[in-house]
């Protein structure tokens, strides 16, 4: 590990005190490897041997950090790859969260909160997981379709935009960029960059989003400001910030003694911190809060200046529309070509968002046609709604899956010809046609595995 700053010693220790010693032998051990189960797509019970993550059930512990990239369930989105810590933000909304929720992820890349969320929420709630750096919104995009809920829209846009949205969102979860001293473990360039002006600019930046966002969160809504960040000026300062400054009460969060999260460091300010010499996770600090002075009424926002989403409502033949469970639950329409899926109880408000927000993915993506064909969709066959029993289904092994994910050409002499779904350990990876001598490939181009450093042996995590 790199050297500590100087000016970080001395400030985190006059934090910790007698436990100083503690935290600087924790921050050169091994960071805890920890992944958290998709409940609509894996069986947790299947995976009970596991050490589980004491504040989520979904969450467990492996005992070493495999190779995720060659694990066909990691890409079918059957788990995500989440630091322990972090989980604690769905324990902290499950005790405040009731109901249909409008819930917006600010801060939403790469996925690991929003997917969380998606977890969480009843099927009735919308999520809406914005980033505002376009390279990152597209990873997100991306692990928001693996993850396969449909009431999920991932947006591209500044927090300015999004606090247009006068009094919408009923939950924002703000989890801010900060310094990063709780990745001082696993990330040295965390420490190579960290500098007390640093830490001051952080503070300032956090500020400017959370009022940006906060116009947007209705009256007695509810925000969840989190960092990965141990000073006080990111945290507990911040909060303060929050409570005074744009008119806030700061929520208390019902803990098990047993997990060793540590109180804040102001008595004022309830929030929950997380140390690595006290929990098996990296450094946290989460607080919770409802608003309290009133929100204005939401009104329409003008349009973009170009409305690339413009959608246009039309029939779909009903044996496509059966690709989806359920499927009189959702809305069937146009955009680019391509028809999609989204849940009927909110296609006004994903209208509505339309307006303003720049959309890079939403609901399922069904395919589109061409030609004689109905292409079937990457976003479909990851969907939690699909219905496999429309498809043709060829389970593959390992190799066969890790081929098929570096979009490297296909032989399935043994299927119909035809589109056919292939699945590895009966999890859903994508889609081929089959043509007789050769199975064209449809995985997406943006999501193959680029690595040649094939292993010998199948990375199974589970």
């Amino acid at each position: 590990m790199a050297e500590l700053s100087i000016d970080f010693i001395s400030r985190t220790k006059k934090l910790l005190f007698k436990d100083w010693d503690l935290f600087a032998d924790a921050l050169k051990s091994e960071s805890p490897v920890s992944i958290r189960l998709n409940p609509a797509k894996a069986d947790v019970k299947k995976v009970a041997s596991f050490s589980s993550v004491l504040w989520n059930s979904d969450g467990m512990y492996l005992e070493k950090r495999p190779r995720f990239t060659f694990d066909p369930l990691f890409h079918s989105g059957a788990y995500y790859v989440q630091e322990a810590s972090s989980m604690f933000i769905g324990h902290v909304l499950k005790q405040y969260m009731d109901g249909d929720l409008k819930v917006l992820d600010l801060c939403a890349a790469p996925g690991g909160k929003s997917t969380l969320l998606a977890s969480l929420m009843n099927r009735n709630s919308l999520l809406v997981s914005n980033e505002v750096i376009r390279s990152r919104a597209n990873i997100l995009a991306e692990n928001m379709i693996k993850w396969g809920y449909p009431n999920n829209i991932v947006t591209n846009n500044d927090p300015a935009q999004i606090g247009k949205l006068h009094n919408y969102f009923d939950v924002i979860l703000v989890d801010a960029p900060c310094s990063g001293e709780g990745m001082f473990r696993k990330d040295e360039g965390a420490i190579n960059e960290w500098s007390v002006e640093n830490v001051k600019l952080c503070k300032e930046r956090q500020q400017r989003i959370l009022a940006d966002i906060w116009p947007a969160l209705k009256t007695s809504g509810i925000l969840v400001y989190s960092t990965c960040t141990y000073n006080l000026e990111e945290n507990e300062e911040n909060v303060g910030w929050i409570r005074d400054e744009l008119g806030a009460e700061v929520l208390p969060v019902e803990i098990e003694k047993g997990w060793r999260i540590s109180p804040s460091f102001v008595k004022e300010v309830p929030a929950y911190r997380f140390f690595p010499y006290k929990t098996k996770g990296e450094g946290f600090f989460c607080a919770l809060l409802r608003k309290t002075e009133e929100a204005d009424d939401w009104t329409d926002l003008p349009k973009k200046p170009k409305d690339k989403g413009k959608k246009m409502k039309e029939s779909l033949p009903v044996e496509y529309k059966n690709f989806l469970l359920n499927d009189k639950e959702f809305s069937f329409y146009t955009s680019k070509e391509r028809w999609y899926a989204f849940p009927a109880s909110m296609y006004d408000d994903l209208s509505t968002l339309r307006k303003s927000l720049n959309v890079m993915s939403e609901g399922i993506c069904l395919g589109e046609f061409k030609g004689k064909d109905f292409v079937p969709d990457q976003s479909l066959a990851m969907s939690i709604y699909l219905n496999k029993e429309n498809f043709i289904i060829h389970d593959i092994d390992w190799r066969t899956a890790i081929n098929y994910l570096r979009k490297e050409p296909l032989a399935l002499p043994d299927q119909p010809k035809g589109f056919v779904l292939l699945t590895y350990k009966n999890m859903p990876l994508g889609f081929v046609k089959n043509i007789g001598n050769r199975a064209n490939n449809l995985y997406p181009q943006e999501w193959r595995i680029r690595s040649s450093n094939i292993p010998d042996e199948p990375t199974d995590v589970y």
